[in-house]
């Protein structure tokens, strides 16, 4: 079957039949309205970031699938921290802050990017990132907060969140 992939950059829940979508899509013959909707669906939990799709159409049958990709870990970081842009200088400026519960949260998200194979060792990836980028986690560095997940301190804590790890 002769299929075509269409790759667009859309911000989360947002998706209209203007450009860029409109002028990819129109001339493969589906349904605007329709796959604009199929966009805004599978990207509303994104809303306000912008968010890597890949629509990919049958050219005979005109079926399409669409495929989101999450935001990268420092936008989903910075999104949670309510900060516009990383810190130029992490080590002296810190640009927001994050709950542990947050990092959680994005090391489930991002579980299909990450190579880690723990909810444990993602959460640190995330917690790296979260250090690099000049935010905080709880008011403390994000390598203190590393040390301890290595120690077991939230091993609890991690065991909580294991069947959405296990879902992702």
């Amino acid at each position: 079957m002769p299929r075509k992939s269409i790759r667009l950059l859309i911000e989360g829940g947002r998706a209209t039949q203007g450009p860029p979508i409109g002028s990819a899509l129109s001339p493969l013959g589906l349904n605007l309205a329709e796959v604009v909707k199929a966009i805004n669906d599978a990207t509303k939990d994104f809303e306000g970031l912008t968010v890597p799709v890949e629509v990919v159409v049958d050219t005979e049958s005109k079926a399409y699938e669409v495929r989101v990709s999450t935001p990268t870990t420092t936008t989903l970081i910075l999104r949670e921290a309510g900060a516009k842009e990383p810190s130029g200088d992490p080590a002296n400026k810190k640009v927001g802050d994050i709950t542990l519960e947050k990092a959680i949260k994005i090391a489930i998200v991002k579980k299909k990017e990450l190579t880690a194979k723990t909810i444990k060792k993602a959460l640190k990836c995330i917690l790296g990132s979260a250090k690099s980028i000049g935010v905080t986690v709880e008011g403390r560095d994000p390598g203190e907060v590393i040390k301890e997940v290595e120690d077991g301190k939230y091993d609890e804590l991690l065991s909580k969140y294991e069947h959405e790890w296990g879902e992702a």
